[in-house]
């Protein structure tokens, strides 16, 4: 009898996923992405100066910066963490919404610089970058080489994370995301998801707009500053609020449509915006590294934008889930 307890109670248990060598490879990688972010940080909260050039206003941090850092240290070492649970046997029994949630702001955070810095080395490589700061000039607040080593670490833990979380969530939850032929969401739920997608166009006009350029809505000193680099950044920003707008239209629109690729579009769209609109408009209530007045009232704007477009197209998103759930 206990035998037979024995046996019922692990058949009620989900599986650990098996790994490949794909997977243990990105294991790795996923790992040593982490490494030279960490690394940094740790070594400015112990009060190097590395990468911190003379006359930066990171050289004598207050406690803002020694916060800031903390935290982002801390929010990097979750990644290591979430490696662990995407790979491990005892991962597959962590809660759904304790892995999930980590995982769409790690998406969110991640998804724009995947986009955006690789825009950025092409636009350098093709000889169209920001020209170097002259004499008399905002003085940089860290050397070049940081943001590239910094971003390369980022959009390595972004594809390998994403390399990771794909099988498993397939084996954990297999066709419960793939939707039903028929199946519609509640009307309240297009009403929602014609919301997100109506700000998130807004977002859009206003990203497209200083992308190319515009300098309306911004003060002197952003308009100043412009160039290609910086108008891929905005790109990047403004096609996450589209496709956080998009993907929630076809997942309330249901019929026979496959909803996979709707889905990762919306979680996609839906963190990015989400969340770079929740931190950077926590960060412009902070100090400001060049020591200027803070973001003009249209870029605060533009912010709070990003955070309703995604808390939106998020409802979408867990009204989806849910139904799927019950199907």
């Amino acid at each position: 009898m206990t035998t037979r307890a024995v046996h019922a109670t692990s058949a009620t248990q989900p599986s650990a996923p098996g790994l490949g060598t794909g997977r243990r490879i990105l294991r790795v990688v996923a790992l040593a992405a982490t490494v030279p972010y960490l690394t940094l940080k740790t070594a400015w909260l112990a009060g190097s100066q590395v990468g911190i050039p003379a006359g930066s206003v990171l050289s004598e941090p207050g406690v803002f910066f020694i916060v800031a850092n903390s935290v982002t240290l801390a929010m990097d070492a979750c990644v290591i963490l979430l490696v662990l649970v995407l790979t491990r046997p005892w991962g597959i029994r962590v809660p759904s919404w304790l892995l999930t949630v980590p995982v769409f702001i790690a998406t969110g955070l991640l998804a724009p610089i995947l986009l955006g810095f690789p825009g950025q080395l092409l636009i350098r490589l093709l000889g169209f970058g920001a020209e170097p700061a002259g004499d008399g000039g905002p003085e940089p607040f860290l050397d070049p080489w940081v943001f590239n080593v910094v971003y390369t670490g980022f959009s390595v833990q972004g594809l390998a994370l994403a390399g990771l979380f794909v099988p498993y969530a397939r084996e954990r939850w297999g066709r419960r995301w793939l939707g039903v032929p028929e199946a519609r969401l509640p009307s309240s739920t297009g009403v929602v998801a014609a919301a997100a997608a109506t700000a998130g166009l807004a977002v859009v006009a206003v990203d497209a707009y200083w992308a190319f350029g515009g300098t309306a809505g911004l003060d002197a000193e952003r308009a100043a500053a412009y160039s290609a680099e910086t108008g891929v950044v905005s790109a990047a920003h403004g096609l996450c609020a589209l496709a956080a707008g998009a993907g929630a239209l076809l997942l309330a629109r249901g019929g026979e449509l496959r909803t996979r690729w709707a889905l990762g579009i919306a979680w996609i769209g839906a963190g990015a915006a989400l969340s770079w609109g929740t931190w950077m408009l926590i960060a412009s209530l902070g100090p400001q590294l060049d020591g200027g007045e803070g973001p003009a009232g249209a870029i605060l704007l533009t912010y709070a934008g990003q955070m309703i477009t995604g808390s939106l197209s998020a409802v979408v998103l867990i009204r989806f889930l849910t139904a799927r759930r019950a199907a």
